[in-house]
């Protein structure tokens, strides 16, 4: 399975490390669920994926709100990812993926050079309306995807939600 990948991330960690780097994180936020793993086996901060944010925004919200997750593919996000980032069962969230739309997911999924930033734009916009008429109870938002930061601005002010992702973490 993906873990297989492990050893892989863990040898590049120690190589940065060795390297002098401070900090790692990684370009895919399912990775949180190799966090436990590589925070262990290196002696710098690593936080593999905006997931991590998840706890800590819940935290920030008024009780009764929830936090909104936006992923390349809602199916593809599983407890294991949830429980690498810390989210425990008392975390209430609701996750929202693009896997309903073309542009976006056709460009990340199946790793194509080029992508129509004002499409993948529009059809963030979409997700993020959607899942907060869906959702009223949604007090803040976490993008998953490392690809989706510079739809940030956008949707925070399509939603009125804050709106945090892997550059926020960083």
């Amino acid at each position: 399975g993906q873990r297989a990948l492990l050893p892989t991330f863990i040898e590049g960690a120690r190589a940065l490390e060795r390297e002098g780097v401070r900090a790692i994180t990684t370009n895919c936020g399912f990775l949180a669920m190799y966090q436990t793993d590589m925070a262990a086996a290196v002696s710098i901060p690593v936080f593999t994926s905006s997931l991590m944010l998840v706890p800590l925004v819940y935290r920030m919200l008024p009780p009764g709100k929830v936090v909104g997750i936006m992923t390349v593919d809602a199916s593809s996000l599983r407890p294991d990812h949830f429980a690498g980032a810390g989210i425990t069962r008392d975390i209430p969230t609701v996750v929202a993926g693009l896997e309903t739309e073309k542009e976006f997911t056709r460009v990340m999924l199946d790793n194509q050079l080029e992508m129509d930033v004002e499409i993948a734009r529009e059809e963030h916009l979409t997700v993020a309306r959607r899942l907060v008429d869906a959702h009223p109870e949604i007090g803040a938002i976490v993008l998953e995807c490392t690809n989706m930061p510079p739809y940030r601005g956008d949707i925070q002010a399509a939603t009125g939600r804050p709106v945090f992702d892997i550059t926020t973490l960083v």
